[in-house]
């Protein structure tokens, strides 16, 4: 029953609480990431959803704009500025994910939303971290975060989606708050950690098709 039915409504109710108890912060993030960003302070990008349903993901930029003489945009550590450092390791970047949950693209607790470019090349048991709404925060989350290997990382994801209760999403919410305000676990980039995983899997099927 919480799975499938009051879970979406708490989801509302404490994404709309958030957003009219945190509009000061939304307000001020929004004008000064204008200034920091010198544009757009909005971080758009397609990720998949429940079922692998595609959205439209928001986040406050981190990232400038710079590009060469080309067009092609400068490297992501010369483009992340001292203001996007700071929101990231304090995790106000995913402020405006409150959208996306309000709108019911996401959850407050669920695994968190990747690439568009992952889905060709999970497993069949990564596949299930799809089964539900994609979350601001997660079990992955608060076991090591961005520190954690692809591979971890999936089976702590595939782990909640197969033992989801109220008792856990209310576990994962205190444990968020934890990590948040330590600031521990964070990456500035999770490619960093291990690297792209499409390109990780890619290069492990190759192996495989090669042995």
């Amino acid at each position: 029953m919480y799975r499938n039915f009051f879970k979406r409504i708490i989801d509302f109710f404490c994404a709309l609480l958030a957003i009219v108890c945190l509009s000061p912060v939304l307000v001020v993030l929004t004008i000064l990431g204008a200034i920091k960003m010198k544009g757009n302070p909005f971080f758009t990008q397609l990720r998949p959803g429940k079922n692998e349903k595609i959205f439209k993901l928001i986040k406050f930029r981190t990232m400038t704009c710079e590009a060469d003489a080309n067009g092609k945009l400068l490297p992501d550590e010369v483009r992340l500025t001292s203001y996007g450092k700071f929101l990231r390791s304090t995790s106000l970047d995913e402020l405006p994910e409150l959208f996306n949950i309000l709108k019911g693209d996401m959850a407050v607790i669920g695994p968190r939303p990747l690439l568009v470019e992952y889905l060709p090349y999970y497993n069949e048991r990564e596949h299930h971290r799809h089964d539900i709404r994609p979350g601001l925060s997660g079990w992955a989350q608060v076991n090591g975060r961005n520190s954690l290997k692809w591979d971890d990382r999936f089976e702590y994801d595939v782990q909640y989606v197969e033992n989801l209760t109220f008792m856990k999403d209310v576990e994962i919410v205190f444990k968020t708050f934890k990590k948040v305000f330590c600031r521990s676990g964070i990456a500035e980039d999770t490619n960093r950690i291990e690297g792209n995983f499409a390109e990780i899997r890619k290069k492990q099927m190759k192996e495989k098709g090669g042995a």
